[in-house]
């Protein structure tokens, strides 16, 4: 499918939206929602694919799972020990937390298990999890690579593990914990970078025996049950994010995010925007279901160029092709650095959203760990590809709203991984 949006460079907009669920939290509620007594029932979850392919492993597992409608998802927690062994293999589609989440809990599990995906999932490397979860004495390993999908576990007892991240990576370190609820003896987690933690706030949402101590530990102690709660979801800060792009560098343009997710660990975006000269503002927080949200307020403001480092690129890599389109606008240089991990995404976010900038007259340049924009540039619109990188085809739009004339954007349907209705919403606010 293609996606075809006309520049409004110039255009005042103004509104106010509400995104999806945050993707990170319903996978994470569906997962631990299975594992636990009694039921769960989500709040505001997104019905995004990736999430469905969480689902859709789980009910394979035995777990009964309703959507009870687009924003109301209903589990019958089966406990800790009771899931069962599949008739088949498991598929997670294009969802890499799906298949690094559920590799750490089916690592402990009675019966074996085969985890699969798309051309892109078997492309990610999954050493990263294999190593750790194979120190907790969990058998598991590549069917036809020894660290690439499909992955082959035989599930067996474990046990805990002190471990520091190699990487910061919440999807390694919450494939830990998981395999930690099955382990005999406390697994302990130490992070040099701070990753976002909505693993860490569920379990003990849900009743999980675990400690957060302030040097960046985490010790979770088995052998307490999980009890299904109520979990309200707020929207994806991710996904407001490119409404926040589309608004900074407009002069009198304003919008409102209704409800979103404000968690510490991912509000790296807003920090460097706010570095960057935009005025924002977080209205109405409260804390619900463990996890803090607001109302977010964007006026547009003439921006600069700034630097993106290691020091926040674990709370801001899923935004960073789409800081690379703000950059366009900003006076001056930005750079981004120490963000490798960007090419082992879903595709090479660096190089992809460097090609397609370029194509639409950017001024970028790809480096090794990152990539340089110098601004401000006068975008025009072109025939992109988004690669199937959903994040890659919501930056290009976003881009072409700041560019003149006509763009194109190939395989946008990819967008519906983490928000069906990204262009319907879109359309809506520049056409006001």
């Amino acid at each position: 499918m293609k996606a075809i949006i006309q520049g409004i460079r110039g255009k005042i907009i103004k509104g106010i939206i509400k995104v999806p669920g945050d993707k990170s939290i319903t996978h994470r509620a569906i997962i631990l929602g299975s594992i636990a007594e009694g039921e769960t029932r989500i709040q505001n979850y997104l019905d995004g694919l990736d999430c469905n392919s969480t689902i859709t492993c789980m009910q394979s597992l035995g777990v009964q799972i309703e959507k009870a409608d687009h924003h109301l998802l209903v589990i019958k927690g089966r406990g800790l020990n009771s899931l069962q062994s599949p008739a088949d293999i498991l598929q997670v589609g294009n969802s890499g937390t799906t298949i690094r989440l559920l590799a750490g809990l089916l690592s402990g599990q009675n019966f074996n298990t085969i985890l699969d995906g798309d051309d892109s999932i078997r492309k990610r490397p999954m050493n990263r999890i294999i190593v750790p979860l194979s120190l907790m004495h969990a058998q598991i390993k590549g069917v036809n690579q020894s660290d690439f999908a499909p992955l082959k576990i035989i599930g067996r007892t474990l046990v805990g593990i002190n471990y520091t991240l190699p990487v910061a990576s919440a999807q390694v370190k919450s494939a830990i914990l998981l395999a930690g609820l099955n382990a005999r003896g406390n697994t302990v987690i130490f992070e040099p970078e701070i990753t976002r933690d909505h693993t860490e706030r569920m379990l003990k949402l849900m009743g999980a025996n675990i400690k957060i101590l302030p040097n960046q530990k985490i010790i979770l102690k088995p052998g307490e049950s999980l009890t299904g709660v109520l979990v309200d979801i707020p929207g994806d800060i991710s996904s407001a994010a490119y409404f926040l792009a589309l608004v900074a560098a407009r002069k009198n343009s304003e919008i409102v995010i209704k409800n979103t997710g404000i968690n510490p660990t991912r509000t790296g975006f807003l920090e460097a925007i706010k570095d960057m000269g935009a005025n924002v503002r977080l209205l109405n927080r409260e804390d619900i279901s463990n996890e803090p949200r607001a109302d977010i307020k964007i006026n547009g403001a003439p921006l600069k160029g700034i630097v993106i480092d290691k020091k926040i690129i674990p709370r801001i890599i899923d935004e960073l092709p789409l800081l690379a389109v703000i950059a366009t606008q900003a006076q001056g240089k930005t750079v981004i650095k120490d963000a490798r991990e960007l090419r082992i995404k879903e595709t090479d976010r660096i190089k992809n959203i460097v090609q397609g900038l370029s194509r639409m007259g950017a001024n970028i340049y790809e480096k090794e760990d990152g990539l340089e924009v110098i601004g401000p540039t006068q975008l025009k619109g072109e025939e992109v590809e988004s690669f199937f990188d959903h994040r890659i085809a919501m930056s290009l739009a976003i881009a072409a709203s700041y560019a003149t004339g006509q763009t194109i954007i190939n395989q946008s349907e990819c967008m519906d991984i983490s928000y069906p209705d990204f262009l319907k919403n879109f359309f809506r606010l520049i056409n006001e």
